[in-house]
């Protein structure tokens, strides 16, 4: 138990210096217009990789398709309609389950 405990104190720390060094090397200086809409699409693109990886991906490079598919999509498509994320969640949520209990 004792190890876990080190690792998470070792992930707190390191997450604490790695955002310190960007206002550090920065100086308070402001970033040029380009870099900032680069990095303002950073996290959606990592959180589309995210869902893609985790959706359609087996092991090693073998793609999956199963009831996490037709979730996403259902999610998908309540945000199409402008829907609120939480009415996509638990849309995604329960057309997995009835996906998984009928597939």
């Amino acid at each position: 138990m004792a190890e876990e405990w080190v690792l998470v104190a070792w992930l707190i720390a390191t997450t604490a210096v790695l955002r310190a060094v960007g206002p550090v090397a920065l100086g308070g200086r402001e970033l040029p217009p380009r870099v900032m809409g680069v990095v303002a699409l950073l996290a959606p693109a990592l959180l589309a990789a995210l869902v893609v990886t985790q959706t359609f991906g087996g092991e090693g490079s073998e793609l999956v398709l199963d009831e996490r598919a037709v979730g996403v999509a259902g999610a998908g498509a309540v945000l199409a309609l402008r829907g609120g994320i939480l009415l996509a969640i638990t849309v995604a949520v329960v057309v997995s389950a009835a996906a998984h209990a009928v597939l």
